[in-house]
């Protein structure tokens, strides 16, 4: 099974793990529903092709999760009166593409509350977005539309790719192409970065901050990665809405508010790499761009790995150890 395919099982397991956790937690406490829809059978279905005891171990890392997360989180297990319904949800993938990482919801509609979980089965990339010749990924992340400059830099490289994949019917391979690192990733790569740069420049306070917030996420939540005997939970408080009291009852930790960067620093290659580009923001924001092809056969477009190198000493982690 291709690596991608057993993370997206794996997740799904635990995005399910952890919806149970809720349920079979705060059902004794709270009034609970879960909704019905397509997103629950998927991962219930991936949480069902494990056997017993890997469904332990989901269940043990969730547990361990959602124990820590009702302390942090009072609305969790209060409710005004019996109409005052924790509605747990597992969010549809689409979410993601539109900047919301979120995979499980707990909403008070009563309250006009919510938190989300991103769950993660030890990776930590925050995203795999594409860069094609018809992709303006400057539209798509950050509502600003890329120049012709930069098509006109990229789409001759694109299209050779699309010409050698029709001319050998979708056979031919990566490998043929000889050191195609220096060939296709390198000016993909330089005309991707002098495009962000551009894009910063010419969209003062704008870029930086909507980098971060499409990349980690536009909404508030938490991040649980189920790790080798341990679990571990970030909390992404970008706008604030998280560790919120309930009527007198305080959180028993209050969780600073994380800054978004307001201006890109810097653009580098990685030592001795010519496939990740270091984004550097200020604020203490690092992201790193690993370009790859998503398929050993040739095809007209290239993913990235995406993941976050550092964070405001503000972003909260901590370590549960599973003993």
């Amino acid at each position: 099974m291709p690596k991608e395919a057993k993370q997206t099982i794996t997740g799904k397991a635990f995005e399910f793990a952890l919806l149970n956790a809720f349920l079979e937690r705060l059902q004794t406490i709270t009034n609970v529903i879960v909704i019905e829809n397509d997103p629950l059978k998927t991962t219930k279905k991936c949480f069902d092709t494990f056997n017993n005891t890997d469904k332990g171990l989901y269940n043990l890392n969730a547990s361990f999760a959602l124990n820590f997360l009702i302390d942090l989180e009072p609305r969790l297990s209060k409710g005004i009166n019996k109409n005052d319904v924790l509605q747990l949800e597992i969010v549809s993938d689409k979410q993601g593409q539109i900047g919301d990482v979120r995979d499980v919801l707990a909403i008070r509609s009563l309250q006009k509350w919510e938190i989300g979980i991103s769950a993660k089965n030890n990776h930590r990339a925050v995203k795999h977005s594409r860069l094609s010749s018809d992709i303006n990924f400057g539209e798509k992340w950050l509502g600003v539309p890329c120049s012709e400059n930069y098509f006109s830099e990229i789409k001759p490289i694109f299209d050779e790719l699309e010409k050698l994949r029709t001319a050998s019917k979708a056979t031919q391979k990566w490998s043929t192409l000889g050191d195609y690192h220096t060939s296709v990733y390198v000016p993909i790569l330089d005309a991707f970065k002098k495009e962000l740069i551009r894009l910063d420049k010419e969209n003062p306070g704008i870029v930086a901050q909507r980098l971060v917030e499409y990349l980690i996420g536009n909404q508030d939540f938490y991040k649980v990665i189920k790790g080798k005997n341990k679990v571990e939970i970030q909390a992404y408080n970008l706008h604030g809405t998280l560790s919120l009291p309930f009527e007198s009852i305080k959180p028993k930790l209050k969780l600073q508010k994380l800054k978004l960067p307001n201006r890109l620093i810097e653009i580098v290659y990685q030592d001795n790499s010519q496939t990740t580009l270091l984004v550097s923001l200020t604020e203490g924001w690092q992201i790193s761009f690993r370009i790859h092809n998503a398929s050993s056969r040739i095809e007209p477009s290239l993913k990235f790995d995406i993941n976050l190198v550092s964070a405001p000493h503000t972003l909260f982690i901590n370590h549960l150890s599973l003993g």
